[in-house]
């Protein structure tokens, strides 16, 4: 995509009076009926060494909110690996915001619990660093965000909390499922619930598949938590709806069981809601969920994409003569949603990671992080156009937005995002294990990337921020009032050997074991740029 053509592709060249509700308690919203432009004073960076700090454009600065580990209440510390976060802001203080913080997974050397001989007591170390994790914050007289420590908000989900299914059918056996863990991107509701998504569940209790003769198999996990606690994987790999004020949580079935990475919602004037999901592997699919009744995710249709013919296949049971021939009924559908989205033949992807909808023109965004196996080591960035306003209808169009390389200076896009003035924004997620070397010589460390939707430089790919040592840069969320934008930074340090070998200390520096963590940018350049 040439800058030249940015503009046109957004579909539309001009912004006035914008209004965008951005999230549930705010509505953040651009009143004036000037023509915006962007207006953005850095230069983009061009990192060429590994530096373990966030290094940012002129014009930024970051403060550290909460890390690893961090004591959050008298009974409860801030979970590992954070990523995709959600900001609540309070409806009676300005100064005060309450953060969802996603609590993905953790590294074994970090905790204490890399041995050959694991016991239950480590399983369970493991099970509480996961899950997610609610915290208030404050700004202080400086414009600064901190964490509110021991306040009743505070709370956490872990590995171990008991999580009910939204489901009137028993699943592998039980109405309640025993923890949520892996949880990746997410989405919120306009009832300020938050939808967090079970993404790489295979690793913590094996994986269940279907041989020729339809006989359920079972394959074990990297982790070995199923040696420990008899918890099947069914009750895994879900999108679970949160409540943030009461930390109540509920397995939403009917959204379909698999990496999910996203569940991002558009919802309709009768209250009804769709809700877009990626399935986080190579060759998998992009799914839409469209609900029966208002403000309800218990029922509705999923459907999964045919993206060579523009068409969302559905995979309700009733209607679909082939899924009965191989299933028993919709429950058996759901839980084998990978299965049967292959039967229907949607299309395959390469790794559908986050999703986000453009505020201005509803287009979807959609990240697909890479295929190796295809020799699409760069992944690229597109874009679905529903032909039906209210994104409930059955086909839509499709185009390549931004595509990854030595030439636009990224590789493999994750979190995308757009601020409130329709600027687009994402992180990319290079391994560990791969920076700097062969194909991604020329990238040494993830980054934060901005495309400005007009003014001088609108689409120009910028990157704004660069992570420490082996981190990503994840969970991309803009304060609805305040020009403060919020980040998690995961797993620094993560090709670190042994205690003895780091390859990160950040944030606290010196000799310290390297802790995921979030933080807040803010800056004249980001006042600037969305004044």
């Amino acid at each position: 995509m040439k800058r030249r053509n940015f503009i046109e592709f957004l579909g539309k060249s001009t912004i006035v009076g914008v209004s965008i509700s951005s999230l549930p308690l705010i509505n953040a919203c651009t009143n004036s009926q000037e023509i915006y432009k962007a207006n953005v004073l850095f230069k983009s960076l061009t990192p060429t060494e590994k530096i373990d700090d966030i290094v940012l454009v002129d014009g930024l600065e970051y403060k550290l909110i909460v890390a690893a580990g961090q004591t959050i209440s008298d009974k409860d510390t801030f979970g590992e690996h954070a990523d995709y976060i959600v900001c609540f802001p309070s409806k009676e203080n300005k100064n005060e915001a309450i953060l969802w913080v996603n609590n993905e997974y953790y590294n074994p050397l970090f905790l204490g619990t890399k041995q050959e001989n694991r016991t239950k007591e480590m399983i369970d170390i493991e099970r509480y660093a996961v899950g997610g994790s609610i915290v208030k914050i404050q700004k202080d007289d400086f414009g600064d965000w901190h964490l509110v420590k021991d306040n009743s908000s505070n709370k956490r989900i872990t590995g171990a909390t008991k999580i009910p299914f939204l489901w009137d059918e028993k699943i592998a056996g039980s109405n309640v499922a025993e923890g949520t863990l892996q949880n990746c991107a997410g989405g919120f509701t306009s009832w300020a619930t938050v939808l967090t998504c079970e993404e790489n569940y295979d690793y913590q209790y094996g994986e269940i598949y279907y041989d020729e003769n339809n006989e359920r198999q079972f394959t074990k996990s990297w982790a070995g938590w199923e040696n420990f606690y008899n918890n099947p994987p069914e009750h895994y790999g879900w999108v679970v709806e949160v409540n943030i004020q009461t930390g109540e949580a509920q397995k939403l079935v009917a959204l379909g069981r698999f990496k999910h990475e996203s569940a991002t919602v558009h919802e309709l004037e009768d209250g009804r809601v769709v809700i877009y999901s990626g399935d986080d592997e190579a060759d998998q699919h992009i799914y839409k969920y469209v609900s029966k009744n208002p403000r309800d995710l218990k029922e509705g249709t999923l459907y999964v994409a045919d993206i060579d013919n523009g068409k969302w296949l559905s995979l309700d049971y009733n209607s679909n003569e082939l899924l009965q021939k191989r299933f028993k009924n919709q429950t058996d559908i759901l839980i084998r949603t990978r299965e049967a989205a292959k039967m229907l033949g949607a299309t395959p992807m390469n790794r559908p990671e986050d999703i986000d909808i453009d505020p201005i023109t509803g287009d979807v965004y959609i990240s697909l992080t890479n295929n190796t196996a295809k020799g699409d080591f760069h992944g690229s960035i597109i874009k679905i156009m529903e032909d039906s306003k209210d994104k409930t209808g059955l086909t839509f169009k499709s185009e390549v937005f931004l595509t990854g390389g030595e030439e636009n200076m990224f590789s493999s896009p994750d979190n995308l995002a757009f601020d409130k003035r329709g600027n687009f924004w994402f992180c990319t997620d290079v391994s560990d294990s791969k920076l700097g070397k062969n194909e991604y010589e020329k990238f040494v460390s993830n980054g934060l990337f901005l495309v400005p939707r007009s003014g001088d430089r609108a689409g120009e790919i910028i990157q704004v921020a660069s992570a420490p040592n082996d981190a990503e840069l994840t969970g991309i969320c803009f304060h609805p009032e305040e020009n403060t934008l919020f980040l998690s930074v995961q797993h620094p340090g993560d090709a670190s050997e042994d205690l003895l070998n780091l390859t990160s200390h950040w944030p606290l520096g010196r000799n310290s074991i390297p802790k995921s963590s979030v933080i807040a940018i803010r800056g004249k350049a980001l006042d600037k740029l969305l004044k």
